[in-house]
């Protein structure tokens, strides 16, 4: 391949050693334009001899700048002169905010993906983004998940073991400096997001404002060193979660809670809270949140799984204010009952 440069090997190399893109496959490439998905799309291509994969463009339209429809025909004509296809995907309506655009988008992705058999979606999120992520969350209290977020790959549509879609970001070992100067060394056209500089978006002080102050003041390389720490809370995390399911699985009765129960008028799940006492409380908090996303269908925030984990060591009858839903907790030593 002519110009192969320092990145194409680096991409080449996590490829291999990460299994994340095999051979042969359907990639649907996110492209926004900017510097991070040209890049990652470009080099894609370049890799494209080597591992036989069919590539395809996907731009989602947010709406939300008066540029935003010649943002989408420049990503298709980049698509077009590359000879890739293109999907475009044009929001409904005006999302009012980040969260709810974001939602659209991924859904709209997922759609294009699955309709034409793509078994991954590819994005562009850099070491760059995993620190900004981490950053973001740490200020909204996340713990060791939030923190880690941002992963290599993770199943995106479809069960078990070997689902239907993946999403997977193959760049989280480059910086957003590393995106930006191949793109120059390469001639490659990029779009310039207004929005970006936009300050209004909590993101955007991170990245403008704050990383550029912890660089000069604390660490010229912060955005690799906190990307490196998402990455090893990423393995702990896996690890606890882990860990927290099979504690989950052993304190939950089977035979004897169900003759226990039965014949209660209400639905009632049950959790052996002895089992539990010998747990770390980490552990404990993990398996009690796995608890109430499979019981209740929620994703508890920390005070709701700080309310039941509280149970483990309550007196007896004790019993928790309702959960949203109206489910109610309360000890039946030694089991924890929670009753829908």
């Amino acid at each position: 391949m002519k110009n192969w440069t320092p990145l194409h090997a680096k991409l080449h190399q996590t490829l291999r050693d990460r299994q994340l893109l095999p051979p042969q496959e359907r990639l649907l490439v996110a492209v926004s334009g900017g510097q991070d998905s040209v890049c990652l799309l470009k080099l894609l291509l370049d890799l494209q001899s080597k591992w036989g994969w069919q590539l395809a463009a996907i731009h989602c339209d947010h709406r939300w700048r008066d540029d935003s429809q010649a943002n989408a025909e420049f990503v298709e004509q980049l698509a077009k002169n590359w000879q890739i296809s293109f999907f475009l995907q044009t929001a409904p309506e005006v999302y009012a905010s980040e969260a709810a655009a974001r939602k659209w988008r991924y859904e709209a992705m997922g759609a294009i993906a699955m309709a034409h058999d793509c078994s991954y979606l590819v994005t562009g999120h850099t070491a760059s983004d995993r620190a900004e992520t981490l950053l973001y969350n740490l200020f909204r209290g996340s713990g060791a998940d939030g923190l880690s977020s941002l992963v290599w790959s993770r199943p995106f549509a479809g069960t078990g073991e070997t689902p239907v879609l993946r999403l997977v970001r193959p760049l989280l070992d480059f910086s957003r400096a590393e995106t930006a100067q191949f793109c120059h060394d390469q001639n490659l056209p990029i779009w310039e997001d207004s929005t970006n500089e936009d300050l209004h978006y909590a993101r955007n002080r991170i990245r403008l404002e704050l990383l550029p102050y912890l660089q000069t003041n604390f660490n010229p390389k912060v955005e690799l060193n906190l990307a490196k720490t998402a990455e090893l809370l990423r393995a702990e995390v896996e690890y606890l979660e882990a860990a927290a399911r099979d504690l989950l699985k052993e304190a939950t009765p089977v035979e004897q809670a169900s003759r226990l129960f039965h014949s209660h008028p209400k639905n009632i799940k049950a959790i052996d809270r002895l089992i539990l006492k010998k747990a770390p409380l980490a552990l404990q908090r993990r398996a009690m949140r796995m608890f109430l996303q499979d019981a209740l269908f929620i994703n508890p925030n920390f005070e709701t799984v700080e309310k039941l984990t509280a149970l483990i060591n309550a007196p007896n009858r004790s019993r928790t204010d309702p959960f949203p839903g109206g489910a109610v907790a309360r000890v039946q030593h030694p089991w924890i009952l929670l009753e829908t």
